[in-house]
């Protein structure tokens, strides 16, 4: 008889059609995981991808070896540069498709300019702006994503410069065959508005394919360096503009006044200044050997013992600390590659100075002290600009091919000297140019019908010639332009750099200044 209890075969049938399996303890965990592992190396994925094609796209794009890169130099035309009344000092010419040829017209300003060519590269403002020329450079973040799908993906800008290229050319010619240099500069706002520098190079040579390479090694083996740009590159023992340093440090540091005179001063004058047995002596002059010397006709008279024994008064950290704050002992930031000044060699027990015959004889402008003509353009448009300093610049602004422009503002770089210490330095050098016994140093740079300031150096050399210098700006009462002169073994300031600085003030005053 049959059981009523289900049989095994129906309790498996039964349990088959109600229950629900469940996976073995483990397995829901493990998927998560996987699943999490999965998402997490999508993530990295993306990104990466976003910092690659976002975040560095735009450094990419600037690589040397980036395909668009060398497809846009070879084929696409590069940004033209133009000076400040619309002058191309660079352009690219040639068709498209076979390459373009970079020209210019005005070698004059190839020292700013630099050159541009296939087979040697970029140097200037053509290697500082070489992103903003070729066209890979403007677009916001993301915007790299973006140029791969525009049917033109560059747009070159064009620089505008504050440059002018007609004092440019009347200083090389000043200049002639003489090596040397010349900085012009607007002491407000820090634009150059000339940068010469003897002797240069042909930056269309240098462009050429076929003879480029043999052209650069020439200049590179001549031993006048027609490629360094003295401007901002060469440092030149200064001599007596260095003095407007050494009044500065002086000035501030509370050492002196501008009524301050050295007692035995005038017999020192003559006889010479002793500093721990080294003898300072003043350059042969007729005119105020009878008296003391304040500040102002110490400068007019370019006095070498009133200066050793305002250094001296200053000390060494004092002299050393107003030398930095005016931008020494470190590369200049500017948009050509430039070399630091220094005061001293900063091997020595005295705050890097030697000795205290090596302080004095920086006082004016000698010993080891060394500047590049952009630091005294510098040094000078701070006191004319009642002692703030702003940053040189070469650019004003840049238009792209689409429209596109940027105005590139003056930077400030603050205070770097007191305002009172600006206003005395600015009447010294004005009575330096203008003064009574002015015409034997720097009088040759009077401008005419222009209250002028300025002062003149001769830098001592051990076996050759005095480097010449002039420093100066006008019209002192609201400065518009700082110059700077220096001509390599050109003997003494007032006879060579001197009139050279105030043609180029009277050129630009009175003839090109853009009003």
């Amino acid at each position: 008889m049959r059981s009523g209890r289900p049989g095994r075969r129906q309790r498996r049938r039964d349990l088959g059609a109600s229950t629900t399996l469940v996976p073995a303890p483990g397995i829901g965990t493990a998927l998560l995981r996987v699943g999490l592992v999965i998402g997490l190396l999508y993530g990295g994925l993306a990104a990466g991808l976003g910092w690659w094609q976002v975040a560095e796209a735009s450094r990419l794009t600037g690589d040397p070896l980036n395909p668009l890169r060398l497809a846009a130099m070879r084929s696409d035309s590069r940004g033209r540069i133009l000076d400040v009344r619309g002058k191309v000092l660079a352009l690219s010419t040639g068709d498209p498709a076979n390459g373009q040829r970079r020209r210019y017209p005005y070698p004059v300003v190839a020292p700013v300019v630099g050159y541009q060519s296939l087979l040697l590269g970029t140097a200037g403002l053509e290697r500082t702006y070489d992103r903003q020329l070729v066209g890979l450079d403007g677009l916001g973040p993301g915007g790299e994503l973006l140029r791969k799908l525009r049917s033109d993906p560059v747009d070159p800008f064009d620089l505008w410069l504050s440059l002018d290229v007609r004092l440019q050319r009347l200083a090389a010619s000043l200049l002639g065959d003489d090596r040397g240099a010349v900085v012009a500069i607007e002491p407000s706002t820090g634009r150059i508005l000339a940068m010469v520098t003897s002797p240069t190079f042909d930056p269309e040579r240098l462009s050429e394919l076929a003879t480029g390479r043999s052209y650069l090694e020439i200049l590179r083996e001549d031993p006048d360096a027609p490629l360094l740009n003295r401007a901002t590159q060469a440092a030149y023992v200064p001599g007596s503009v260095f003095k407007l340093v050494t009044s500065i440090a002086a000035l501030d540091a509370g050492a002196i006044t501008a009524t301050s005179t050295f007692g035995g001063q005038p017999r020192q004058s003559r006889e010479g200044l002793v500093v721990d047995g080294f003898r300072i002596r003043d350059a042969d002059r007729s005119v105020q050997l009878d008296e003391p010397l304040d500040l102002a006709e110490a400068l007019e008279v370019s006095s070498n013992v009133w200066f050793a024994r305002a250094a001296l008064a200053t000390g060494t950290g004092a002299l050393r600390e107003a030398a930095r704050e005016l931008g020494f002992e470190a590369p200049i930031a500017f948009e050509l590659p430039t070399v630091a000044s220094q005061v001293t060699t900063g091997g020595g027990p005295l705050d890097g100075f030697t000795d205290r015959p090596e302080l004095a004889s920086a006082g004016f402008g000698q010993g080891t002290v060394l500047v590049t003509p952009l630091q005294m353009a510098l040094v000078a448009a701070a006191i004319a600009n009642g002692g703030e300093m702003v940053a040189p610049r070469l650019v004003d602004r840049l238009v792209s091919a689409a429209g596109e422009e940027r105005t590139l503002g003056s930077r400030g770089l603050g205070r770097v000297m007191d305002e009172t210490t600006a206003r005395i330095l600015g009447d010294a050098m004005v009575r330096a140019v203008e003064g009574p016994y002015a015409d034997a140093l720097a009088g040759g740079a009077k401008v005419p019908g222009v209250t002028t300031a300025g002062k003149s150096g001769s830098a001592e050399l051990d076996d050759a010639p005095p480097h010449s210098w002039f420093v100066g700006f006008a019209p002192a009462e609201a400065p518009r332009i700082v110059v700077v002169v220096v001509v390599e073994n050109g003997g003494a300031g007032s006879r060579r750099a001197v009139p050279m600085g105030g043609r180029l003030m009277a050129a630009y005053l009175q003839r090109f200044a853009v009003r």
